[in-house]
């Protein structure tokens, strides 16, 4: 058991590590931490309204005020799990190597992928900001995009964009930008109206996504780009549970044993849907 914990030690940072590094939605995790957990599968955020200005009275004074604050129930939909027996001969001919890279190759190519496609799926279908349509001027719909995040008073501090590959492809092409140095020429570009740009696989992007028994399929509109303010959207993980048993612990088969959980969500709060600007083809 001993032997156990020391392999689940050195493996678990990875998991994390691999997450951060690979993960395209991990920039949008601060933005969570004032949910509520109830118990179940709720979780709550808290709404308030409140009334507007009215006229001063020099008679009466001022005029009175409703404050309303109420808690929104949302839950958490995605349950997901898999576990994998690795037998010990295969592991011990291959010198450790193919249990180690299951683990480290599970997170980056399922896990990761899966949970970007989630939560893009349902900022797109929450966002507040629309559009539809082919895009030949990738410059002019950005700052379409901005104008509209500017009346809906959306904070310009702190804004992301999120771009499909041909979008990104469409925006360096306007844009005249060649850095050149001992290393070769530098065209990329990293930050628009001082938001930083995040490129997503097309696979991640799109405004529906079915998820089943062996991974996740994209499915509706492929998205264009998509300008998101953190404070718009809630990125719950509520449990992350990795596993390892070596095969002196593992019941089932002669074999090193890896089991994953993920319990979450993610949604837009009902008065932050004009925080996100989604485009899709």
């Amino acid at each position: 058991m001993a032997n156990t914990i020391a392999l689940a030690e050195q493996y678990l940072p990875l998991l994390d590590e691999v997450y951060q590094a690979e993960s395209k939605t991990s920039i949008l995790d601060l933005g969570s931490a004032d949910v509520k957990f109830t118990g179940g599968n709720k979780i709550e955020i808290f709404d308030i309204e409140m009334d507007g200005l009215g006229n001063y009275s020099r008679a009466t004074g001022f005029p009175a005020g409703d404050v309303t604050g109420t808690w929104t129930p949302y839950t958490m939909d995605f349950d997901r799990a898999k576990s994998f027996n690795v037998d010990s001969m295969d592991d011990e001919e291959t010198l450790g190597q193919t249990f180690g890279n299951l683990v480290g190759q599970f997170i980056r190519t399922k896990v990761v992928p899966e949970t970007d496609a989630i939560r893009f799926a349902k900022y797109a279908t929450a966002a507040g900001l629309k559009k539809t349509g082919v895009i030949t001027d990738a410059v002019a719909e950005i700052d379409d995009a901005e104008a509209a995040l500017n009346d809906a008073e959306v904070p310009t501090e702190g804004r992301i964009m999120f771009v499909s590959e041909d979008f990104y492809k469409l925006l360096k092409n306007k844009i005249t930008r060649y850095v050149a140095n001992e290393t070769g020429i530098n065209h990329l570009v990293e930050v628009y109206d001082e938001m930083p740009i995040v490129r997503v696989p097309k696979t991640r992007f799109n405004d529906a996504v079915q998820v089943g028994a062996n991974g996740y399929t994209a499915n509706g509109n492929a998205i264009d780009f998509m300008i998101v303010h953190p404070g718009a959207v809630k990125q719950v993980v509520k449990h992350v549970k990795p596993r390892i048993f070596d095969p002196d612990t593992n019941q089932s088969a002669d074999g090193w044993k890896f089991d994953y959980r993920l319990y979450h969500t993610a949604f837009v709060p009902k008065n932050k849907v004009n925080g996100i600007y989604v485009h899709t083809a």
